[in-house]
């Protein structure tokens, strides 16, 4: 694959494995105007609106109906998205990107209001409700890379990676630019005397200047049970190397095992942290 891009038309001789490869890069253009089913907009609706996507439509049960019906809002929206050829797929991955940023913001906000009405507390809202309905996205690539790779790397890669931009990209931008605005305002608002007002020491040290602050809450606990959980996931790996030979997959038996432990392990930290909420005084304070 390095030989593609150096490689030229009239450079590769027959019967060189490049051959093929440089033709198929440059009839690209010509393979994504006409080869492809999903090549305008237009294919893109159609596809949203039929069933299975037009495909084996006579053959679809009721598994299939309840799901297009159930999800043709949602289908109809990613229509939307430019088609993956256009402006060499820039334009498909920032508005993809932009539409995802949307519907999470959609997806904290539901859950934000459904864990008010049932009486449960922010930070269990968090890592639960709207902790699935970010990361089951990546759960589904992790499963398609698993399958379509003769490795776990690229399942490995994209959860820590996708972990990565939440921490550092999702964190980390955002309170810079807080800490940006923060820092070139004179004093204080009036909602920041009223959110910081029942923190007595710190309302002292900065109730005549302001400042961006983020109370931490319980989430030292929350990432002493996480790191100790993931360097027991980790640990599970490198037993299975050893035992197995593989990180994932083997034996029914042994990937059924192994993904009983780490659901169990999602279970614990669900538990834990959760009680920690409600019961601040029955565990240690970070």
């Amino acid at each position: 694959l390095e030989a593609v891009g150096t490689a030229g038309k009239d450079q590769a001789e027959v019967g060189d494995p490049k051959r093929i490869e440089v033709q198929v890069r440059w009839n690209m253009p010509d393979i994504l105007g006409d080869g492809l089913e999903v090549a305008s907009w237009s294919d893109q609706f159609r596809q949203a609106l039929s069933v299975s996507g037009g495909e084996d439509v006579e053959e679809a049960g009721g598994l299939e109906l309840g799901m297009h019906y159930l999800s043709i809002t949602w289908k109809l929206l990613a229509a939307f998205i430019p088609p993956p050829h256009y402006l060499g797929g820039w334009a498909c991955f920032w508005v993809a990107l932009s539409f995802i940023g949307v519907v999470t913001m959609f997806i904290n906000d539901l859950a934000s209001i459904f864990g008010c009405l049932v009486g449960l507390q922010d930070s269990v809202t968090a890592i639960t409700i709207v902790a699935l309905g970010t990361s089951l996205p990546d759960t589904f690539a992790s499963v398609l890379a698993i399958r379509a790779d003769d490795n776990a790397d690229n399942a490995i890669g994209n959860v820590t990676g996708s972990n990565s931009i939440n921490v550092f990209l999702g964190l980390g931008l955002p309170w810079t630019m807080a800490a940006i605005y923060w820092g070139a305002k004179s004093e204080p608002t009036e909602k920041w005397h009223a959110k910081y007002r029942d923190h007595p020491a710190l309302y002292a040290k900065y109730k005549d200047t302001g400042a961006f602050v983020v109370l931490g809450g319980s989430l030292g606990f929350n990432t002493l049970v996480f790191t100790i959980l993931t360097l027991f996931a980790f640990f599970l790996f490198g037993l299975r190397r050893y035992t197995v030979g593989y990180e994932i997959g083997g034996p029914k038996n042994v990937a059924r095992l192994s993904a009983c432990v780490f659901f169990m392990l999602w279970i614990v930290y669900i538990l834990l942290s959760s009680l920690q909420v409600y019961h601040p005084n029955s565990f240690i304070e970070i």
